[in-house]
């Protein structure tokens, strides 16, 4: 005999966006500053990310994002997707006819500890540090430096619990 669970209570587990957006667990919303632009990436309750810019996101079989449709500023671009261990390793696509690669690397905690960019040869690091957490364990503010100046990046994070 099978026992149903009621929805509610079944754990976020279906997709794996929260982890592709540096969070985890029952997120239904992140909201963030992104260079003076408010970006608020919604999640379904299986744990599925909407965003208007998003289009054509494409999974395997464990839910983990793989590719996806990104619109910006009237251009199309198709990013890919590799994943290590349950973690984001780098994200590619094409940026004004140049590849380019963004590579993560990870502090012990499982936060982002580094950034590497890789545009058509040119490499660019940005390290985080100063991490903030909430109740749930997912960053809220971390600090980063730019062409030599300090910027501290916030975001709120809504759950469904």
């Amino acid at each position: 005999m099978l026992l149903a669970v009621p929805f509610a209570m079944q754990s976020q587990t279906v997709f794996h966006d929260a982890e592709a957006n540096e969070a985890q667990g029952a997120v239904k919303k992140i909201s963030q500053d992104v260079m003076g632009h408010m970006q608020v990436t919604t999640f379904t309750q299986d744990g599925k990310m909407q965003r208007e810019e998003l289009s054509n996101a494409s999974y395997d079989a464990n839910g983990y994002l793989q590719s996806f449709t990104m619109s910006v500023q009237g251009q199309s671009i198709d990013v890919k997707l590799t994943w290590k261990d349950g973690k984001l390793a780098s994200q590619s696509m094409e940026m004004m006819g140049n590849p380019m690669v963004v590579s993560f690397s990870y502090n012990d905690k499982g936060a982002v500890a580094a950034q590497s960019i890789n545009m058509g040869g040119q490499e660019m690091k940005m390290e985080y540090t100063d991490y903030k957490y909430d109740a749930k364990g997912n960053w809220v503010s971390r600090k980063t430096s730019m062409m030599g100046q300090e910027i501290e990046q916030t975001r709120t994070i809504e759950y469904f619990e």
